[in-house]
């Protein structure tokens, strides 16, 4: 019988702020508990409309909204709930499960990590060579130009397909976002200056800005970077060691395909894998040698709007899931229920212990029921 948890914490991110912070809360709500909301404070309007807004509509006393930054994240966490929800950096979830232990508190932790795009349908038709390039393009600078925790990280092409690869990701991001920065549209800029230059640094190493093949020009001012492709940056760079989480795209190249496998399978356990392929023996050594929390064949983000499916990570990307049903028994215990009569009364199972009951309890164990019958004829007979 599911039972809701109690109190629960919940901290949402800022890239989404209100599907992050409304899709746990009513995951919270619909299992029964009392929830207290701590938005991210890097998202400040969208803080406003939530403790403006929710206390019109939902119960104030069993749902609060706390506005503040990371000092009154801290000050919660000091304090015991029933389960902690959180969904941002490794580095703050960390610190997050450590203040969670000291109470034994559960806890979800929607994390991120490199989400890895392999691309191997570029020598099939030209039409679906370039919906690869569409779904790629949408999939790394549509959600908050790059700033997400689902974007794609980077891409693994074989080498003899990059050039063309890059042909088709440039066509589409002129057609989607604009020729070069200041003609630039529908896409996102940089959350604040800290993030900007995280992102700024990233480039200015020698090696990897001599990767560039497309982009990198930003505007400081604006706290905008244009979509950036590089080929084959060092893979012992910062860029490739760290989630991006920005419009920066590395693509590395590979003898073949296959060996994408072991790429992957050398970093941390990615939030998501996404693989562009009709192989389907290839698509089953994904999905049986790799370790990731979603695998997405032939698109780019959609699997984050699928209800039916759960969504979290594993390992260094989170632990635990929620979304439709799974959100509900995220936040509930699911509390084993036992009913039994009187009789029969077995009474092997009690002391004193003789060579019959041993034998007894053993081939009960052993789901041996001939044996027990056989057992019992004996025991009748003598």
């Amino acid at each position: 019988m599911p039972q809701p948890l109690g109190v629960v914490l919940i901290f949402s991110s800022w890239n989404f702020p209100f599907t992050l912070a409304l899709d746990p809360l009513i995951g919270a709500i619909s299992a029964g508990n009392t929830v207290l909301l701590k938005p991210s404070d890097l998202a400040p309007a969208c803080i406003s409309f939530l403790v403006e807004t929710i206390p019109k509509y939902l119960d104030n006393k069993a749902i609060k909204v706390v506005a503040g930054g990371a000092d009154i994240g801290e000050r919660l966490l000091q304090l015991k709930w029933d389960k902690i929800f959180y969904t941002g950096s490794p580095r703050v979830g960390r610190l997050v499960m450590a203040a969670a232990a000291k109470h034994l508190t559960p806890v979800t932790l929607e994390l991120g990590g490199k989400c890895p795009a392999i691309v191997d349908t570029l020598s099939t038709t030209p039409s679906k060579a370039k919906v690869t390039a569409k779904r790629i393009v949408g999939g790394k600078w549509g959600p908050c130009n790059g700033q997400a925790c689902i974007a794609i990280d980077y891409l693994l092409v074989e080498e003899k397909l990059a050039s063309a690869l890059i042909e088709l990701l440039k066509k589409t991001i002129k057609r989607f976002y604009g020729e070069n920065i200041k003609s630039l549209k529908s896409i996102s800029r940089i959350v604040n200056e800290h993030q900007f230059q995280r992102l700024v640094n990233l480039l200015k190493d020698p090696n990897v800005a001599d990767s560039i093949v497309y982009g990198g020009s930003v505007d400081e001012e604006k706290l905008v970077i244009e979509p950036t492709i590089l080929l084959d940056p060092p893979l012992d760079s910062e860029i490739m060691s760290e989630e991006i989480f920005g419009p920066l795209l590395p693509i590395i190249t590979l003898k073949n395909i296959e060996e994408s496998i072991n790429f992957i399978n050398s970093k941390s356990n990615p939030l998501v894998i996404y693989a562009f392929t009709e192989d389907e023996t290839f698509k089953k050594r994904i999905l049986s040698e790799t370790s990731s929390g979603t695998v997405t064949f032939n698109d780019s983000m959609v699997q984050f709007l699928c209800d039916s499916l759960p969504f979290g990570g594993v390992g260094q990307s989170g632990f635990g899931r929620y979304h439709g049903k799974y959100s509900f028994d995220t936040f509930s215990h699911e509390k084993s229920i036992l009913h039994r009569g009187f009789y029969p009364e077995i009474e092997p199972r009690y002391p004193p212990w003789t060579d019959f009951k041993l034998l007894f309890i053993k081939l009960a164990y052993e789901f041996d029921y001939f044996g027990l019958i056989l057992l019992l004829l004996w025991f009748k007979r003598s």
